[in-house]
């Protein structure tokens, strides 16, 4: 793990005019590989390396995927970044300075480094947004970013340092090992109270519905590289953080965890219904990530070991498809110059082998096997349902709207009448092949070798 963030921190340290762009993506291709080959290494408990560091399988997958995500967001720029030099050297700086944050922020032990490098991650974000974004919202978008997750996360900080004065250690097994006994069995109040104020940030992040308005603003304003990396791996920071927070912080009986889980899981419905609303395919594939994460985040409140590993699944397949479905749609917009569903007819009979990929990760998006995605919500459905059999419909709506709203979105750019101002082509450059064929890889073939997820709990 040391080797890995080292070898990250040189990569991101060498100046981009010494190495070149390719240089730096082929860099990123040889370390997603190192660390992939490690993830297979016999290291299933929370193993403490330092004082600083730890490393445990779930770390290890998200930093398999940070790498792997920071490396085809490289590749999906190079016509909007390096052919057009669009600020080159920049751009990989904030990429990979990005890289470098994520990968230590999953690293490390200590709770309070872990909340600034979390926090941290939102400068180059913001920034990759406002200097490559393509409307004049941007600016708003970024500022409904970031007010929405620095608000939100203020109160992590006093409880961050509440517990860890409390404890006298700010590391996460230690400080977040606090009891129900530890509160005042009198101000029953405070015990619920305590337990959306540590939530919060993390939700926030994910994002849950009711808090999830500045996701879709910031992914239509943002790059494809920004739209790709804030689906795939910023959001796995907030189900990290809850997930962390989970497995140490001992509040699983409070009511506003099941306040929690109930909105997690209708607001999972209620955003797959806005989802026939949107007249922007971008919208649409963000609202549909708010679904999927409210499943996932259905899976770890429902306090069961399969729906812990069902929504670390789901986390990873979901950053494979969601990131090819950013990169589908900053494709058809390259060929349109819109992105809007209801001029963006007939690719079918335009573009017949991009209508072929947005067919092979639609039907991941809906969770048709053999995806990786069909396998995390196996594993929730049974985990949720013997929690509360409550749940039981609202579950069967997400599953049957996921489905509706990924054909809608296949057959409403793919299908109907062609439209007259584009003509037809047959044309996909080799490099938007490699893309694709890294994002869908991994997201069908890591079924392979997914009981690996059973042994971090």
């Amino acid at each position: 793990m040391l080797g890995i963030i080292l070898a990250s921190g040189v990569l991101f340290l060498v100046p981009s005019k010494n190495l070149g762009w390719y240089l730096k993506i082929w860099s990123l291709s040889l370390l997603s590989l190192i660390s992939f080959f490690y993830l297979y290494s016999p290291i299933f408990s929370y193993d403490l390396i330092n004082y600083f560091l730890s490393q445990d399988s779930m770390s290890l997958i998200l930093v398999v995927l940070t790498f792997w995500i920071s490396m085809v967001m490289l590749v999906a720029s190079q016509n909007s970044v390096k052919k057009a030099s669009n600020k080159v050297f920049m751009f990989v700086n904030f990429v990979l300075g990005l890289n470098l944050i994520l990968i230590i922020t999953f690293s490390l032990s200590n709770i309070l480094y872990f909340y600034f490098l979390f926090e941290a991650s939102l400068i180059p974000t913001l920034l990759i947004i406002l200097g490559w974004g393509y409307q004049p919202e941007r600016l708003q978008a970024g500022m409904y970013m970031m007010i929405y997750t620095v608000a939100a996360s203020l109160p992590l900080l006093l409880i961050i340092l509440w517990m860890g004065v409390k404890n006298n250690s700010f590391a996460i097994p230690v400080m977040l090992s606090i009891r129900k006994e530890s509160v005042d069995p009198m101000a029953f109040w405070s015990y619920n109270f305590l337990t959306v104020l540590i939530f919060t940030a993390f939700l926030v992040k994910l994002p849950m519905f009711s808090v999830h308005l500045w996701l879709p603003k910031a992914h239509v304003e943002a790059p494809v590289a920004g739209s790709m990396v804030l689906a795939a791996v910023l959001l796995k920071l907030g189900g990290y953080g809850i997930f962390r927070v989970y497995q140490y912080f001992n509040f699983y009986s409070s009511s506003m965890s099941v306040m929690i889980f109930s909105l997690a899981i209708w607001g999972g419905v209620l955003t797959s219904i806005v989802c026939f609303r949107q007249v922007d395919f971008k919208s649409l594939i963000a609202y549909s990530s708010v679904g999927h994460m409210s499943l996932m985040l259905a899976g770890v409140f429902s306090n069961c070991s399969w729906g812990w590993s069902g929504g670390l699944v789901l986390m990873i397949s979901h950053g494979f498809c969601s990131s090819a479905l950013f990169a589908l749609a900053n494709y058809t917009y390259e060929k349109t110059h819109s992105r809007s569903l209801f001029l963006s007819k007939g690719m079918l009979l335009i573009f017949p082998n991009l209508a072929m990929w947005w067919f092979l990760f639609c039907v991941i998006n809906m969770a048709a096997p053999p995806s990786i995605n069909l396998l995390g919500e196996i594993m929730i459905f049974p985990s949720v349902i013997f929690s509360s059999k409550y749940f039981l419909l609202s579950l069967g709506l997400m599953s049957f709207l996921a489905a509706l709203y990924s054909m809608y979105l296949y057959t409403s750019t793919q299908h109907g009448g062609s439209p007259k101002y584009i003509k037809s082509s047959n044309q996909f450059k080799s490099s938007s092949y490699l893309l694709l064929i890294l994002h869908w890889i991994p997201a069908n073939f890591f079924i392979i070798k997914s009981e690996y997820v059973f042994f971090w709990i």
